[in-house]
């Protein structure tokens, strides 16, 4: 769940490169800025969210999640690590954090139930997943292409690089874009799918649900600004590459 702020650092990794304009640098800056105080809002928000009990350890939540939900070839797992909890698709796993997978806590509740959300999209065949998952092949090829792209366009700063160059890493940056913003509908939706759960499971009272609402949108808000950063970086590089073609 928590790989938004990781998708950040990735769309805006070549941004090292040389020959890029301080209007570059002001908008990288602002975006990691922004990325850091949300990043450091969510910690906040999950570490006082795991000190108040629920009824029941994560793991649980997801074990109730999912059987309620009829999924019964999903398989609830602890993975080493901080925040690291996923959902993944090809091994049919809900991977939950060993905080989260232990604790009975709000903060632990509210993870579980989002990762089962994605569980349950793919049980559901959701069409944001779905997209997603079809993108994959697609952002990995071209999250390894396009650095070296970007530096045969810009040549390390010698003379203007090759416009070509520069098209083919623009277009390998518009992919990664896409995906950022697929993701905001996947999501958004696993979290109200959560939220849904866990109101009428009876899981959490009404200040609990209101306490996971709040955790939620603040992992939510790193996807957010992950998409936003990258966007603006890409109308940013399709505006320097309609520069040179004037």
């Amino acid at each position: 769940m928590m790989n938004g702020f990781l998708l950040l650092a990735q769309a805006n990794g070549v941004g090292s490169l040389m020959g890029i304009s301080m209007n570059y640098w002001i908008l990288l800056g602002a975006f990691m800025l922004l990325g850091m105080l949300v990043s450091g809002r969510l910690r906040s928000k999950f570490s006082q969210y795991s000190k108040i009990p629920v009824p029941a350890t994560g793991r649980e939540v997801a074990e109730a999640m999912l059987r309620q939900n009829g999924i019964t070839n999903v398989s609830v797992v602890s993975t080493p690590g901080k925040l690291t909890d996923h959902y993944d698709p090809r091994s049919r796993t809900v991977n939950l954090s060993e905080e989260v997978y232990h604790i009975n806590s709000v903060a632990a509740a509210a993870v579980a139930a989002h990762e089962c959300g994605h569980a349950v999209q793919h049980a559901q065949a959701y069409k944001w997943l779905t997209f997603r998952t079809k993108m994959v092949p697609a952002v990995q090829f071209s999250s390894r292409l396009m650095p070296w792209l970007f530096i045969g366009a810009f040549g390390f700063g010698v003379g203007g690089g090759s416009t070509l160059m520069l098209q083919l890493a623009v277009a390998t940056f518009a992919v990664t874009t896409l995906f950022a913003i697929v993701t905001l509908p996947v999501e958004f939706d696993a979290s109200r799918r959560a939220l849904v759960w866990l109101e009428s499971s009876g899981m959490a009272g009404r200040m609990e649900h209101a306490r996971a609402k709040d955790a939620l949108f603040w992992a939510a808000m790193t996807y957010v600004v992950a998409a936003l950063s990258s966007l603006v970086m890409l109308i940013y590089y399709l505006m320097l590459l309609s520069g040179r073609r004037d």
